[in-house]
């Protein structure tokens, strides 16, 4: 039988006379804000900024939400904020979820060799088991390069994409049709850095926004140049979505008389503060 299966089955079995849960009710095996799948994509040749703002690809918690990175519009500049979605996919969908991961091998000892390919993101699976967290790392996952590794890496590496197109097509893989909603976050992490204007003459700089959150740049990340973090508070956070929503990324938000570039990161019901994210 599957781990999460157990899992269930004995949380059922504590549960004694009390009424029985409905097919969509979460699982009472898990905390509500539990991390039970997380999938996460980090590195690569990218801004600064965004290894700090990388939001990820799926996370699912105990109490049956999962939370995903939604479309994208096509167009420059592109939106101020993510669209990050929420949905509902039940005590089964979770445990569905999780026993793929560890069919697949999540958090076991596999060698995945190394694609011939540079600067490419790693691709990070956790789940959560009776073990505690089980974690899996793939460089590279399905940016190619594979042909100098064994048949035996390849095959490791497809099961982990196999997993990974599972995850990320919640729809196919849960059948569900519980539509994904826009999450509302009670904080943002928000991401400063000094405004410059574009030297490219055929476009035009938006117009400037007055900040209506916590001052601006925030305090400095790591060893990150110009990268400066600052977290709303829920307060705060109302105001800032809403201002956030009729702006694009290259809009100039002015704080105390500077004008400075911000990348919004909504932090998860985990999260806390800037110190959760990277």
């Amino acid at each position: 039988m599957k781990l999460s299966r157990l899992l269930l089955a004995t949380a059922l079995l504590a549960a004694g006379c009390a009424e029985p849960a409905g097919p969509s009710a979460p699982s009472p095996s898990f905390a509500p804000d539990d991390i039970v799948l997380q999938v996460r994509v980090t590195g690569g040749f990218v801004p600064v900024e965004s290894l700090v703002t990388s939001f990820p690809v799926l996370t699912v918690y105990g109490d049956g939400r999962a939370i995903t990175i939604g479309p994208i519009p096509a167009v420059y500049p592109g939106p101020a904020l993510p669209n990050v979605q929420v949905q509902r996919v039940g005590a089964d969908g979770v445990a569905k979820l999780t026993d793929l991961a560890v069919d697949a091998g999540v958090g076991q000892e596999q060698d995945f060799g190394m694609p011939a390919v540079a600067d490419a993101p790693s691709t990070e699976i956790t789940v959560r088991t009776n073990a505690g967290l089980q974690r899996t790392t793939v460089e590279a996952l399905g940016a190619g390069g594979t042909e100098m590794l064994t048949d035996a890496q390849r095959a490791a590496r497809g099961r982990m994409q196999q997993l990974v197109d599972a995850l990320t097509d919640l729809p196919g893989t849960l059948k569900t049709k519980d539509q994904p909603q826009p999450y509302e976050p009670k904080q943002l992490a928000v991401v400063a850095g000094p405004w410059i204007a574009t030297s490219d003459p055929v476009l035009k700089d938006p117009p400037a926004v007055a900040w209506p959150g916590p001052a601006l740049p925030g305090a400095p990340v790591g060893d990150l140049p110009d990268v400066h973090c600052v977290t709303s508070e829920p307060g705060q956070t109302t105001a800032i979505l809403a201002a956030a929503r009729s702006a694009n990324a290259r809009t100039p938000w002015t704080s105390d008389g500077t004008s400075w570039s911000v990348a919004f990161r909504p932090l998860l019901p985990h999260e806390s503060s800037c110190a959760d994210l990277g």
